[in-house]
């Protein structure tokens, strides 16, 4: 069932209808025995997320969530690594200030040494850091990437 959103246009008004979908990568890595997160700023709020972005047309979901980890955090790791783990949901600002609801499809990769590149589409416009996962959930807004985060 999918769940129902609103969003809100300059004048105020709400409007319910289904979410637009984006995919997403939930990059990670063992570390000293703990697994770490890769979080990325936004490049308009500076806050931390996960690379995500619309599908890319050609592409499957994953290919294209990891396609989106190359541009926004150099991830070198093909989408035959990579599952689906979940979904969260966000609103997302438009230039128009109008705000449109997101359902992101989550899916997980294990990274190892060498599958971040130094250069990368992106790496001027976003920060990226390994955080251990508790304290990922911690920093992300989402409800429930905060519970998958929790719970990986």
């Amino acid at each position: 069932m999918v769940k129902m959103q609103t969003v809100t246009e300059r004048s105020g008004a709400r409007t319910a209808y289904p979410p637009e979908r984006q995919v997403a990568a939930l990059c990670w890595r063992k570390e000293t025995g703990r697994k770490e997160v890769l979080l990325i700023t936004s490049r308009d709020t500076g806050r931390w997320i996960v690379p995500k972005g619309w599908p890319i047309k050609g592409l499957s979901d994953a290919q294209s969530a990891m396609r989106e980890a190359w541009e926004e955090a150099g991830v070198r790791a093909g989408a035959d690594k990579a599952r689906r783990v979940g979904q969260f949901f966000y609103d997302k600002a438009l230039e128009d200030d109008s705000v449109v609801p997101i359902v992101a499809h989550l899916y997980k990769v294990r990274l190892r040494k060498g599958d971040l590149a130094d250069r990368f589409p992106e790496a001027g416009q976003r920060k990226r850091a390994w955080v251990p996962a508790k304290k990922a959930a911690k920093l992300v807004r989402e409800p429930e990437l905060k519970a998958i985060l929790r719970h990986l």
